[in-house]
């Protein structure tokens, strides 16, 4: 039995996600989850047999971008709706319970897309704690609607477009709204996601970290027990959390080997050191290998082909690495449950494999079995994990860092004085948003070096020097972002501190682009 297995069957109390391809089924688990209650996504198509043996307290129809009526429309085994379980649609999930149980489904005269105000008529279950007749708001997105309901099933919330916003069978424990209660612009969603997991389907709140904690552990000591165990440790909080996990569990059959590839942030290679030799108690296996990066990067351009670059050598110092152990087994990774859902979602596996996570490759080339103890876990919950295993809150809220490091944030070609100069002013840029307090406001902050220099004037002198624009974005998952709104204060600041400190840089620009149409990272 794998982790990901034991984990699943010491929870009692679970709800099932089926993901009929909406963009926003992800959030329909992060939701659950917030609750304290465990679920998990699979695709539309999941056979009865597994949905038995999963033994869900209820299931989710997730919303997609088809029509019921579409000749190639995802439908899932019909013996699963019959089961005798709670029931939640959410647009096409509920357009689909309609369906099966009798009712029809047209094409709406007019498409409601957006913000919509509905109006609910029966509390009940669903809708407990809600007053009828008040307004809520409510985020639409479909084009078709229930047109006549199944016999049994009433209406319990309408909006201006939908005279069937909402439904029920109280008998059966049918529900299904049309609209989406997930995001974060039906401001009550999260209110009727909870009525459901916890009224109807009645789940106790007993997915916590610390139950996870004892769970995972005791499952790794069993399925490890014996061979040893290595893992690429970035330094991040990822593969952090996932080295306390297994120290945890197995002790020194744990060699988790840090590879200082020269694009690292300023002082990173000692901090990681230190964090997990002398105050974790871990032992690491450093590698410096700083020099043999940057001649493979010399007169490297191109993004993808850094990335390449970087991959590839990382790959070639682990697996000498490895090589140099006695009973190497197993390799551990921070896959995270976002990874696990994009490669068996119902639009199947992703079709690129995206070349800067730096161990991607290594499965291919080393006979290793997987280990992947983070794999249920979204990254709040990483994060709360990490505090309960005694992790720095310094590591627990890092931000994001791309495996090719500063390659990727240094336009044009990497050197040694260009990466000196970029970690300098990174450094910065982190330390004064910091200081302001903005830490856990700020998804990601950082510089990037642009091969682009400007004319100045530093005392009576003209300079000709480097352009740096500095990057901060807002976001709750990474898929989207949105610029920060730093105070122009900090902005100058930093400026100030960055031209005045850091040598080669006489210019900073401030990045107001989101995400999309732009990208987080500049390459």
């Amino acid at each position: 039995m794998s982790v990901s297995a034991s984990t699943s069957a010491a929870i009692k109390d679970k709800i099932l996600i089926l993901d009929f391809g909406s963009q926003y089924t992800q959030l329909i688990a992060r939701r659950v989850r917030e609750l304290r209650v465990y679920c998990e996504i699979h695709p539309y198509n999941m056979p009865l047999e597994r949905v038995e043996r999963f033994d869900p307290r209820g299931i989710i129809l997730s919303g997609g971008p088809s029509s019921v009526y579409d000749k190639d429309a995802p439908k899932c085994d019909p013996r699963i709706l019959d089961l005798p379980l709670p029931l939640l649609g959410v647009c096409y999930g509920m357009q689909l319970l309609t369906l099966h149980f009798g009712g029809e489904v047209a094409r709406a005269q007019r498409r409601e897309y957006g913000r919509a105000e509905l109006l609910v008529r029966d509390a009940g279950d669903l809708f407990r704690g809600f007053v009828p007749g008040d307004p809520i708001v409510a985020w639409m997105s479909h084009g078709d609607r229930i047109e006549r309901l199944p016999a049994g099933f009433d209406v319990i919330a309408h909006s201006e477009n939908s005279p069937y916003a909402a439904v029920r069978d109280e008998q059966q424990r049918v529900f299904g709204v049309q609209f989406h209660p997930e995001v974060v612009h039906t401001p009550q969603g999260s209110e009727i996601i909870d009525n459901f997991v916890h009224g109807v389907c009645g789940c106790g709140s007993d997915w916590t970290m610390h139950n996870f904690i004892e769970v995972t552990v005791e499952a790794l000591r069993s399925r490890l027990s014996q061979g040893r165990v290595v893992l690429g440790l970035s330094g991040g909080v990822d593969s952090s959390v996932v080295a306390l996990l297994l120290h945890r569990a197995i002790g020194d059959r744990l060699t988790p080997i840090f590879v200082n590839n020269g694009v690292l942030r300023l002082h990173e290679a000692q901090k990681v050191q230190a964090t997990f030799r002398d105050r974790l108690g871990v032992k690491l296996v450093y590698v410096d290998a700083e020099q043999r990066f940057l001649d493979k990067l010399a007169g490297v351009i191109d993004p993808e082909q850094k990335r390449k670059v970087i991959g590839g050598e990382f790959i070639a110092v682990f697996e000498e690495c490895a090589a140099k152990l006695d009973d190497v087994r197993y390799l551990a990774q921070g896959t995270l449950y976002p990874d696990v859902i994009e490669s068996v979602s119902f639009k199947g596996p992703s079709a690129t494999i995206k070349s800067h996570h730096n161990v991607g490759g290594l499965p291919d080339l080393m006979s290793l079995e997987l280990v992947e103890p983070l794999r249920e876990l979204f990254k709040d919950e990483v994060r709360e994990l990490g505090i309960e295993l005694g992790l720095t809150p310094d590591l627990v809220w890092r931000h994001p860092f791309p495996g090719p490091g500063l390659a990727v944030r240094i336009v044009g070609e990497v050197t040694r004085e260009r990466v000196q100069t970029l970690q300098l002013a990174d450094h910065i840029i982190t330390e004064e948003i910091e200081i302001a307090g903005l830490g856990r406001e700020v998804w990601q902050e950082f510089g990037v070096l642009l091969p682009v220099k400007s004319v100045g004037v530093m005392g009576d002198e003209r300079t000709y020097e480097s352009v740096l624009a500095v990057r901060a974005v807002t976001s709750r998952d990474g898929m989207t972002a949105d610029w920060a709104r730093l105070p122009h204060e900090l902005l100058g600041l930093i400026s100030n501190r960055i031209i005045n400190e850091v040598e080669g840089i006489n210019r900073v620009v401030y990045d107001i682009s989101s995400k999309p149409p732009s990208t987080i990272e500049w390459e």
